[in-house]
C-alpha cells in the first residue's frame, strides 16, 4: 500500500517532455556554434606581386668555358751541347727575340774553323782548275793538246768549283748551328717553370725535352660549346655582326663588371656524343684576369627577341607536374596558372606560355597559397609605380 499523498509518475508524461526537447534541437532557430563556425574563416594570404611586362630582351645562351693562350710554344734546342746560362726566371714576361738560353758554342765555332779552312783550300784549287782550263783551250785549238787532255782539265775545274759550292752549304750549315747556341723567345709571353737546369747537357730537337714553354696571355681565348639547337642562330648573328661574349670567373664579386670579348671561331662541325658545337672567342686580357687553364661562366648574346613576356624569375615555381606561377585574379583570389619558361636571365624569367602582359603575379608568399586562395597584396604602391614606369 502506498501513501495516500504519494502518486506515482506516468511513463507517458517522460516521453513527451524528451519529444519536446528533440524537436526544439531540430528546429531552424539560431544557433550557439554558428558564431562559432564564421570566425574560423580563413583571412587573406599577405604576398607581394609584380605585373607580368612586354618588352624587346636579348637571346643568350649561357656555358662553362675554358682559357686557353692565344699562342703556346715548348722551347726546344735545336743542337746538343751543355746549357751554359738561362737569361730569364721563371713565370717573367719575355718578348719576341728575346735571349733565353746559351748552349756551349766552343765545338760549333771549332768545326767552323775547319769548313772556313776547307772552303779556302778548295777555292786555292778550283782557281788553279780554271786557270789550266783557260791555258790549254788556245792549245787545244791548234792540236797542241789533245781534245781529250782538255776535257779532262774542265771536268776537273767543274768538280772543284763543286767542291767549292759544298764546302760553302758546309760552313753555312755550321754557322746556322752556332746561332742555334743562343736559343731566343719565338714569341711574347709569360715564361713557365724551367724544365732543365744550367750545366745540363742538352739533346737537340728533343721530342721528349723542353726547356720552358712560353703561354701567350694578352690576347687570349676562352673556348665553350653550346647545344647545337642554338647553331642556326649563331651562324646568323656570325654573318650579320660580331658576337659579343661576356664572361666572369667563379670567384668574382658579384659587382665586378664582366669581361668582354667576341667569337672568332665556330667549329665546322656538330660533336655528335654531345650534340654540341664548339666556339671560341678572343680577348684582350689587358688586365690580365683571365689566365690559361682558368674554367669561366660564359654568357653568348645572340640576338634581341622583340616584345618578349617577362616576369621576376622568383614567381616562377617548380613542383613535380611542371613551372607555375599564381596569378591574382581581379576578385583577389589566386590562381595556379601552369607556365612554359624559355630561359631566366639577369633575375628575369622569360615566359614563352601561360602568362600574358599586365597579369599580377606573386613573387612572395607562395608556400601559404592554394587555388582559390583570398590574397592581400602587401606592396600594391609600389607595384603600381614600378607597373607605370615600365
Amino acid at each position: 500500500m502506498f501513501p495516500p499523498c504519494f502518486v506515482k509518475p506516468r511513463p507517458t508524461a517522460n516521453f513527451f517532455l524528451a519529444g519536446l526537447t528533440f524537436l526544439a534541437a531540430c528546429s531552424g532557430g539560431p544557433s550557439a556554434e554558428e558564431p562559432k563556425a564564421k570566425s574560423k574563416e580563413r583571412p587573406p594570404v599577405p604576398v607581394e606581386v609584380a605585373t607580368v611586362i612586354s618588352k624587346d630582351v636579348p637571346e643568350q645562351a649561357t656555358a662553362i668555358g675554358n682559357v686557353e693562350a692565344y699562342s703556346t710554344v715548348a722551347v726546344k734546342s735545336r743542337v746538343s751541347g751543355e746549357l751554359v746560362a738561362v737569361h730569364f726566371q721563371e713565370g717573367q714576361e719575355v718578348k719576341e727575340g728575346d735571349l733565353l738560353f746559351t748552349i756551349d758554342k766552343a765545338p760549333y765555332e771549332v768545326a767552323l774553323k775547319e769548313a772556313q779552312a776547307r772552303l779556302e783550300r778548295d777555292q786555292a784549287l778550283a782557281r788553279k782548275a780554271q786557270d789550266d782550263v783557260k791555258r790549254n783551250a788556245p792549245l787545244a785549238e791548234r792540236d797542241f793538246v789533245s781534245r781529250q787532255a782538255y776535257e779532262q782539265f774542265k771536268s776537273a775545274a767543274e768538280a772543284a768549283e763543286a767542291s767549292v759550292k759544298a764546302d760553302q752549304a758546309a760552313a753555312e750549315n755550321l754557322q746556322l748551328q752556332l746561332s742555334y747556341c743562343s736559343i731566343r723567345s719565338p714569341i711574347s709571353g709569360r715564361t713557365g717553370s724551367l724544365l732543365i737546369q744550367r750545366g745540363n747537357l742538352v739533346k737537340g730537337n728533343d721530342e721528349n725535352k723542353s726547356l720552358v714553354t712560353i703561354h701567350q696571355i694578352q690576347p687570349l681565348y676562352v673556348t665553350f660549346a653550346l647545344p647545337e639547337k642554338f647553331l642556326g642562330k649563331v651562324n646568323r648573328a656570325m654573318g650579320e655582326t660580331k658576337m659579343q661574349v661576356l664572361v666572369n670567373t667563379p670567384e668574382s664579386p658579384i659587382s665586378s663588371e664582366p669581361i668582354a670579348g667576341t667569337v672568332t671561331f665556330v667549329n665546322n662541325t656538330v660533336d655528335v656524343s654531345t650534340a654540341t658545337i664548339r666556339l671560341k672567342a678572343s680577348f684582350p686580357n689587358k688586365d690580365r684576369r683571365l689566365w690559361p687553364g682558368q674554367t669561366v661562366n660564359v654568357l653568348l648574346t645572340l640576338g634581341i627577341q622583340p616584345k618578349a613576356v617577362v616576369a621576376p624569375s622568383q614567381a616562377i615555381q617548380t613542383s613535380q607536374s611542371g613551372t607555375y606561377a599564381f596569378v591574382v585574379r581581379p576578385d583577389g583570389t589566386a590562381e595556379m596558372r601552369p607556365v612554359v619558361l624559355a630561359r631566366n636571365t639577369n633575375g628575369e624569367a622569360i615566359i614563352e606560355k601561360g602568362l600574358a602582359p599586365g597579369e599580377i603575379i606573386v613573387t612572395d608568399g607562395q608556400l601559404l597559397l592554394t587555388p582559390g586562395t583570398r590574397v592581400s597584396v602587401k606592396n600594391q604602391a609600389s607595384n603600381q609605380k614600378e607597373g607605370n614606369k615600365k
